[in-house]
């Protein structure tokens, strides 16, 4: 009996490690149901833990498969983009096209265009990394000749492979989620968070509230320290110039190395729409957008959004609901069909 115990124990604590330490293994446990979803009530209320922010994640699709037309049918589409356009929220069903890639900022994907094909090249971003992305040149996608020719690339030795999954990204994250995730301890984190709310007007760091207190924002949208990426940051007309010139530069390379089309998507923080008097906004979308030396077409939601702000948010999240979601691929698909 002693040395089950041992082992039922040595078990349990491998599994939290291999949990802790591995997004893939994280994954897993997700898909078996081993371990809740802790962002199934929203990204915000997972830092936050405020109850009156608990929003249920709905799963959006449109009411039907955009129509591929004469055009659209010999379309292929490209999208550089962030969690907005991450596979959960964006696919090539809602798209009218027959070939879709989609690549993550800060990651490194290669492609080959079918140059009998309408090429369509489409940089998304949200408003808070929109200086970051722009700031140097967009290496993401690189276009080869033949996707098929790879050379082959040589392991890592074992010990080194472990030392970076111990030493990764968010570890501590991680076992905090497989630990305490379920719904049962939610109720504690919730207890805590409104007592620092209502009794001393404080909240995790992480995040910024209206102050009406019905609107939460993450904090790059509102920290004015975070000089890059905070809406309330000045932005000098020199630097704005130099983005967009380097927006420019970026879409004329592709267009050069074989794309027909290029777009920019500048997606509008929450706190710009939410709460845009908060502080001196900074209006990098519309400056942007109406910057006359800009050579690039725009998908615009900017202004649709600011005409109906409480209704394309989701509650307890960071990023749009399923109607800004929609009014967003509304755009895109306009311009896709030409």
């Amino acid at each position: 009996m002693k040395y089950l115990v041992r082992y039922t124990f040595l078990f349990l604590a491998i599994a939290l490690w291999a949990g802790g330490c591995s997004r893939e293994v994280m994954k897993w446990y997700y898909q078996t149901n081993l371990v809740a979803d802790d962002y199934r009530y929203g990204d915000l209320y997972r830092l936050a833990n405020l109850a009156q922010f608990k929003d249920p994640q709905t799963e959006c699709r449109e009411a039907s498969t955009p129509v591929l037309s004469s055009d659209t049918a010999r379309t292929h589409l490209y999208l550089i983009g962030d969690s907005f356009a991450e596979p959960q929220r964006i696919g090539k069903a809602d798209f009218p096209v027959s070939y879709y890639q989609y690549v993550h900022w800060d990651t490194r994907r290669t492609a080959q265009l079918d140059t009998s094909k309408y090429n369509v090249l489409l940089l998304e971003t949200v408003e808070r990394h929109f200086r970051e992305h722009f700031s140097r040149p967009v290496a993401e996608l690189t276009l080869v000749p033949d996707t098929t020719q790879r050379p082959t690339p040589t392991p890592e030795p074992w010990t080194r492979q472990l030392f970076a999954l111990i030493q990764s990204k968010g570890i501590e994250e991680r076992l905090e989620t497989v630990l305490f995730s379920q719904d049962f301890f939610l109720w504690f984190k919730e207890l805590k968070a409104a007592m620092n709310l209502n009794w001393f007007d404080r909240a995790t760091p992480k995040v910024g509230i209206s102050r009406d207190r019905q609107h939460l924002f993450v904090d790059l949208d509102t920290d004015t320290t975070k000089r890059l990426n905070s809406s309330f940051v000045s932005l000098p007309d020199s630097e704005l110039d130099a983005l967009v010139d380097s927006v420019n530069a970026t879409a004329a390379r592709f267009r050069q190395q074989g794309f027909d089309a290029v777009y920019l998507s500048v997606i509008p923080n929450k706190a710009s729409i939410l709460e845009p008097e908060r502080g001196p906004y900074n209006r990098l979308i519309e400056r942007v957008q109406q910057h006359p030396r800009l050579q690039v077409p725009v998908v615009d939601v900017y202004g649709v959004y600011a005409r109906q702000p409480k209704q394309v948010y989701a509650l307890g999240d960071s990023h749009w609901n399923c109607y800004g979601r929609s009014l967003w691929l509304k755009a895109v698909n306009e311009r896709l069909g030409r």
